[in-house]
């Protein structure tokens, strides 16, 4: 009998017992191609050397140090490497434990930003419908997907939503993409008029949506329009690159690809590869400055942040992904896997849309492809999925509620950017396996 509290009480789930490139082995000995490296979080496979001996260097040299008492070198050095590769003003980092906690520290940074510089009125977060930002009070306060947050809604702060820029349902018949992105984009606008111009503070979004959506990115302006409207009404950008970004959509942050720079960006999964625990919130210069020279004490905190081991093993993560020129490979192979997705599924009755960028894909099932309705809800489709895919031997990301959090199903893909042309034969034909097995069943 087992002592630990599962995610899913009602589920026996097999025994992970060691990583060998981008395969998981369980404790018969099977193995399962990690084609969505767990949650788009183990971008370099589950051996790499190079990680794994920074983190043993620093554990001989020094494990921890509280961040109330001491500054480290590795926080320093991973810092650093950031400020220098990202976008924008952005030049100071907040080491966290996490995606959920970088999305916390953002929204209070926010929140205390406009108190030092005499604007206290503005508390009020905007977000989109069908976003994903994490799971604590604040991250799940800003996030759109109803269906998760209805369970605790009465004890999360008021957050206003806007749609989304999710093409593939939302543009209407004669619109170009273009329009169709510029007048969900000013939605933002209405909302800020709508709410108050002295009373909003942030906008969050996922450059391209992760987990609740299935990868599905923005259209050409979108964001330029985003940016446009933040700064018209003095409201900060806050861009969530936790799922998307280190390198996941064929750029190191998936804001560049867009052509803009957020005042504030949070990113974790990529960051960490699974070797450790970590997260990270980035801020431009204006923003740090006002705290600075205001009461010099930003009021947020874990004990684990900026945690030595945990640096000196994303620092080793960066430097491989860019050392080894792995964005390429990104724009490479997920140029390769999504014409064979295209190839094998872009005429599947039940399969809707092949969308993303890099190596950060989505396919949306329907239950027919003309009229683009979902399956019954009832069915669960994405969660028999699942468990074909596991029994095929690929793990994948398939995910409920893609349409309003209840109805739709879609699956990501997010494999390590270590992948091969082998690799990417065996998830298709291991997808078809597991995508033939669940619809004998409907």
């Amino acid at each position: 009998m087992s002592n630990v509290f599962p995610r899913n009480c009602k589920v026996n789930l097999p025994l992970a017992m060691q990583g060998d490139g981008v395969y998981i082995i369980d404790s018969t000995g099977k193995r399962y191609l990690d084609a969505s490296g767990g949650a788009a979080v183990s971008c370099l496979g589950h051996s790499d050397t190079r990680v794994i001996d920074a983190i043993k260097a620093q554990l001989e040299c020094l494990e921890f140090a509280h961040t109330g008492f001491f500054n480290s070198v590795p926080a320093e050095a991973l810092a650093e490497l950031l400020v220098n590769a990202a976008p924008g003003a952005l030049d100071r980092v907040y080491l966290v434990s996490g995606g959920s906690e970088a999305v916390e520290a953002a929204i209070k940074l926010a929140r205390q930003y406009f108190i030092e510089i005499g604007q206290p009125s503005r508390h009020r977060v905007i977000a989109r419908l069908q976003s994903y930002h994490g799971n604590t009070l604040g991250a799940l306060a800003a996030g759109g997907n109803m269906s998760r947050r209805e369970p605790f809604a009465p004890l999360m702060i008021d957050t206003a939503h806007i749609s989304p820029c999710y093409a593939y349902r939302g543009q209407q018949e004669g619109e170009s993409e273009f329009d169709y992105g510029q007048r969900v984009a000013n939605e933002l606008e209405a909302e800020i008029l709508r709410l108050g111009e002295d009373q909003v503070m942030a906008f969050i979004a996922e450059p391209v949506v992760g987990a609740t959506l299935g990868a599905v990115p923005p259209v050409d302006g979108y964001y330029k329009r985003i940016r446009e409207i933040c700064d018209r009404y003095g409201v900060l950008l806050i861009l969530d690159e936790v799922m998307c970004g280190m390198g996941r959509t064929g750029s190191l942050f998936a804001c560049e690809q867009d052509g803009v720079a957020p005042d504030i960006t949070t990113i974790a999964k990529g960051l960490g590869a699974g070797y450790q625990p970590i997260g990270a919130m980035l801020c431009s210069d204006v923003i740090y400055q006002a705290i600075e020279q205001g009461s010099g004490f930003f009021q947020h905190g874990h004990t684990y942040i900026g945690h030595p081991t945990a640096c000196a093993g994303a620092h080793a993560v960066v430097r491989e992904i860019i050392d080894r020129n792995l964005i390429e490979a990104v724009r490479q192979r997920g140029s390769q896997l999504r014409a064979a997705l295209q190839d094998r599924f872009g005429e599947h009755p039940n399969i809707g849309d092949i969308r993303g960028r890099g190596l950060f894909l989505g396919m949306e099932f329907v239950d027919d492809r003309e009229s683009k309705s979902p399956f019954d809800p009832q069915l669960g489709l994405h969660k028999t999925f699942k468990r074909q895919a596991m029994e095929a031997g690929l793990i994948c990301y398939p995910m409920g509620g893609t349409l309003d959090g209840r109805r739709g199903d879609h699956v990501l893909l997010a494999p390590p950017y270590i992948i091969d042309e082998n690799h990417i034969a065996e998830i298709v034909d291991k997808f078809e396996q597991a995508l033939t097995a669940t619809l004998a069943g409907v």
